[in-house]
């Protein structure tokens, strides 16, 4: 088939021509993400409920949405958490699920529940758990004077937000901090006595005012008109003109109270520098390329900035920098690839035509990789490019192999085209049994549970992608080209260069040596692997590497009933402060109003971002943060987080490592939980949200006072609504333009002076203190309220501060005591937690290994069509290993995601050398060759073929991976463990490839297959 190939170049150059054009177009169509469109398996339903404890959200709104979604299908997990004026229920489902089916059937539910709910509270929303609702930049718009962010936040609800949603590949602009503007009555309460006014009186006035009568048609002749009522309030000029009419006296409402605009008291707000701000999250849609996306925004903010000089635009948070950064790797891993490539193929071989042919290919491979892309349905992400660079290493491995096997052939006299031939045919067999090795490894990952398997569906097929291509590019036009650039090559005999033949002669002394005495070598190489295990025991384990940020997030519960501008003032005292080296901060602070929040929040809760000039100034400033808010507020919590990426908020999990949950008995009082709490027999663990207490303000009706002066309740509970709350009067309509009404109390004095200083009018005009009929008491109540399929439950949390370490390194031991003290107190309780996730993830990684390693094993036998053969190659993949593990734990580096990917390369490359020297083993044995002596020179013969294309590929790949470790920035920051394993698993699988394999077959063959 080659020589039918080469004997058509003129054909091939042209299909290959043609599948380059088509493979660019396709690129140009593939969607560019920061990951890849992940249908995460969860819902989340957010309620806001205003004005109302977390025990009746829970039992009026909670618990029937939990027992009417929990008859979903494939739900994995319910669990829903009630705080004061919101609630949240979560829902998992298995992997697989239909999720787009799920939502509406959830959606149905809620809708068939709405009945059952309070009138006043707002339908609850049904939220979609997606990877592509990771915003990609947050911008800031903030005026330059406070006073203006009212008109600010119009200026942004009605027009900026719209611009940007103009944008070619935006799919949502999400909101917070914006303020509304409402009309504010404030009742002179003085006025009112003295005119028996009460507050029934101005709420009935007002409503009759705004009367609209709709659908009415009157006749005039021959004419039919629709009527329409003016007496329709427009402004507060009409609103202070309403009369008010009490035993037959006329009286404005302005003479009795104060109209006037204000901005809506709201329960969150957001600040950017500490100056008050609006923020918007910017998301884009899946099929967007971010790349393209990321400078249209940044064209329509410059825009903005000239047509409203008052307003500053600031971005941050940008999420490119991670995909520029994989994009940046791949174009890096080519480039050095490339270059290292020709410098070894010239430095072994001497001819430059060669490394010309390298340089031809590579880009080839990668552009037609594209094209499958594109049929595949995948996406340019930072996954699928780690696959491609992964690919990349072996490419350029299959190139060197063929085109060496291919000189080789040639310098021994072959004619061209024979050699093109046999030197293709020959590595034929071992090279696609390689590349099935490699996927063999990758391919079942994609069965592991969680995001952890959906995640590596693009890396598998990337990775196969290129791989598959590689191998066609290395059969079809390697010999190709070989053939049109050495057309003219005329046949000296080996055009070895020097510094190959003293690697030769170096290769020579060591082989004679090692197998002079071959059981003494073999245990001497087996030291490796117990340096590399004690290597493994000290290196610290985590999910992705540790990069030197200059951000951080800052969490602060204040744990004390602030207001939401005390909670504001105190923000902005911790962040206004001048700190060393900080550029910029934003926070969001009390409950945000982003329409994709899945998590609870309070009023006395604080997020804030805060960015540094350089890692010294941020590391330095997180202890001094820390102190200064434990000094001022003590009571406070205060957590001192990572800025999340992209990869964290799609792996992190708000499952607590160890989670202890119980439910008490109908008949258990709830103090019974305070003993609890003590009693527990572990330390280290600590309360979870659920025993979590804040002091509320309990107001007891005094029913017996209101029975002896005949006052109905009804008429305190409106009284109490009246003075505690902007209670809601009616709309001013004008045009699409709503602005609520609403009647309020001054909100300058305390709760007992608003009680003491108000009175209950009856209904026969005698007026009483409100204080007569009220008590006031201070309790503490819990704060959140957790419930699952099964109810309400408490719970105690164990959350180290570095997961890897055991429960005070015995956690079985722990377990069992934790589980007598369930037993002891006769509690109905269960044990979970992320500790027995990562028990069950990792078992289940053994089991796929074993798969990987068991399919590795039988397409090894039916290359070598032996059963002892493969076991060398597996029994070698181990020694790589320890090289690796003995590189990370010399570099200070840790074993993590990106090092566990450099250990496959690794292995990848190993197993090609290692099939390779036993292919061609094999080959020089059927020559005839049998007896003892004959297998040594056997085996020798295979290490002077092998040596070069085993030194050429290691090397090379070593050489591109080195600008990485003293490159700066994310990109090398990431990639440095991938390297640092490559390189350690490389020189010591070189090694192995050069001697070990040779020297276990030699003693295998020798002493156990005859």
């Amino acid at each position: 088939m080659t020589s039918y190939i080469i004997s058509r170049p003129i054909a091939v150059i042209m299909s290959f021509t043609a599948l380059i054009i088509f493979s660019v177009i396709a690129y140009l169509k593939l969607p560019v993400s920061l990951l890849p469109d992940i249908d995460v398996p969860e819902l989340a339903v957010r309620v806001d409920y205003p004005n109302t404890s977390p025990e009746a959200i829970e039992a009026n709104v909670l618990a029937p949405i939990r027992q009417s979604l929990a008859t979903m299908q494939d739900i994995r997990k319910i669990e829903s958490v009630a705080s004061n004026e919101a609630g949240m229920v979560k829902i998992s489902f298995e992997y697989g699920a239909r999720m787009d089916l799920a939502y509406v059937e959830a959606n149905e539910k809620i809708d068939r529940l709405m009945d059952q709910f309070p009138r006043e509270m707002e339908r609850p929303q049904v939220l979609r758990v997606n990877s592509t609702d990771i915003p990609v930049v947050r911008v800031h718009v903030t005026p330059t004077n406070n006073r203006d962010l009212l008109e600010a936040s119009k200026l942004t609800e009605n027009v900026l937000r719209k611009r940007l949603e103009q944008i070619e590949g935006l799919s949502l602009v999400d909101i917070n901090g914006l303020v509304f503007e409402e009309i504010q009555i404030e009742p002179n309460s003085e006025r009112m006595r003295i005119y028996a006014i009460t507050e029934d009186d101005i709420l009935q006035s007002i409503q009759n005012a705004n009367q609209e009568l709709g659908g009415i048609q009157v006749k005039d002749g021959q004419y039919q008109y629709f009527l329409r009522m003016a007496s329709r309030l427009v402004d507060t000029e009409s609103i202070e003109s309403i009369p008010i009419i009490k035993d037959g006296d006329y009286i404005e409402l302005k003479e009795i109270a104060s109209v006037r605009f204000a901005s809506k008291k709201e329960s969150g707000s957001h600040l950017l520098n500490g100056n008050s701000s609006i923020v918007l999250n910017l998301h884009k849609k899946s099929s967007t390329d971010m790349t393209l996306l990321l400078p249209k925004v940044k064209e329509t903010l410059s825009v903005f900035e000239k047509d409203y000089p008052n307003i500053s635009f600031t971005t941050t948070q940008d999420q490119s920098i991670f995909l520029k950064a994989g994009i940046n790797n791949l174009l890096s891993s080519l480039f050095f690839g490339g270059f290292f490539a020709f410098a070894v193929l010239f430095i072994f071989m001497g001819n430059p035509k060669l490394p010309l042919i390298m340089g031809i290919s590579l880009p080839c491979s990668l552009t037609i990789s594209f094209l499958f892309f594109y049929f595949f349905g995948l996406s340019i992400n930072i996954i699928s490019l780690s696959g491609l660079a992964l690919g990349l290493g072996m490419l350029i491995d299959n190139a060197i192999i063929v085109l060496e096997n291919i000189h080789r052939k040639r310098e021994e006299g072959k004619e061209l085209i024979v050699a093109c031939t046999e030197g293709v045919s020959e590595v034929k067999g071992a090279l696609v049994s390689s590349v099935l090795t490699t996927l063999a490894v990758f391919v079942p990952l994609i069965f592991l549970n969680g995001i952890s398997g959906v995640l590596f569906y693009d890396q598998a097929l990337s990775v196969a992608i290129i791989l598959t291509v590689s191998l066609g590019v290395a059969f079809i036009l390697l010999p190709l080209l070989y053939k049109l650039f050495f057309s003219n090559f005329q046949v000296k005999g080996q055009t070895d260069s020097l510094f190959f033949k003293i690697l030769v002669n170096k290769f020579n002394k060591i082989h004679k040596a090692v197998f002079s005495k071959p059981l003494i070598a073999f245990f001497v190489m087996l030291i490796i692997l117990p340096f590399g295990y004690f290597a493994a025991m000290q290196l610290p384990v985590q999910g992705m590497p540790s990069i030197n940020r200059t951000d951080l997030i800052v969490k602060i519960n204040w744990q004390e009933p602030i207001s939401l501008q005390e909670n504001i003032r105190r923000t902005q005292q911790i962040i206004g402060n001048p700190k060393d080296g900080l550029l910029e901060s934003d926070a969001d602070i009390g409950i945000a109003d982003y329409l994709l929040q899945i998590s609870n929040a309070s009023i006395q809760e604080t997020v804030a971002y805060l960015n540094f000039n350089s890692t010294q100034s941020r590391n330095k400033n997180i202890l001094s943060i820390k102190k200064e808010i434990d000094s001022k507020y003590p009571k406070a919590n205060v957590n001192i987080e990572e800025a999340p990426n992209a990869f964290e908020l799609l792996f992190s999990t708000s499952n607590p490592y160890i989670n202890i949950k119980w439910r008490l008995p109908s008949s258990a009082k709830e103090n019974l939980n305070d003993s609890l709490q003590q009693s527990f027999p572990v330390t280290g663990f600590e309360a979870g949200k659920s025993l979590v207490k804040e002091t509320n303000i309990v107001i007891n009706i005094l029913n017996n006072k209101l029975l002896q002066y005949n006052i109905p309740q009804e008429l305190l509970y409106n009284k109490l609504q009246y003075i505690l709350t902007n209670y809601p009067v009616t709309n001013l309509k004008s045009f699409s333009k709503v602005t609520p009404i609403v009647l309020m109390e001054s909100h300058d004095r305390t709760l007992s002076q608003l009680i003491a200083n108000n009175i209950i009018t009856t209904s026969s005009g005698v007026n009483y203190p409100l204080s007569t009929f009220v008590k006031i008491d201070y309790a503490q109540r819990p704060k959140h309220i957790l419930a699952d399929a099964s109810g309400i439950y408490y719970n105690m949390i164990y959350n180290p501060s570095n997961k890897e370490e055991n429960l005070e390194q015995n956690p079985t031991f722990q377990l069992s005591k934790i589980r007598n003290w369930i037993v002891e107190n006769g509690l109905l309780a269960e044990i979970e937690g992320e500790y027995f996730s990562n028990q069950k993830n990792l078992q289940d990684l053994l089991f796929i290994l074993l798969i990987s390693i068991a399919l590795l094993y039988f397409i090894l036998a039916a290359q070598f069509e032996s059963f002892w053969q493969p076991l060398i190659v597996i029994f070698s993949l181990p020694f790589g290993i320890a090289g690796a593990i003995l590189f990370l734990w010399i570099g200070g580096a840790t074993l993590n995601i990106m090092s566990a990917i450099g250990m496959v390369v690794m292995l990848g490359i190993m197993v090609n050398d290692a099939i390779l020297k036993i292919d061609t083993i094999n080959r020089n044995l059927s020559s005839g060759i049998q007896s003892n002596v004959q297998l040594t020179e056997a085996i020798h013969l295979a290490g002077i073929v092998r040596l070069k294309p085993i030194l050429m590929t290691s090397i090379t790949t070593i050489l591109a991976l080195c600008p990485v470790l003293i490159a700066g920035g994310l990109g090398a920051e990431l990639q440095t463990p991938l390297v640092l394993s490559v390189m350690g698993g490389l020189i010591v699988g070189t090694g192995t490839a050069l001697f070990l394999i040779p020297l276990v077959y030699y003693i295998v063959k020798r002493k156990f297959v005859q």
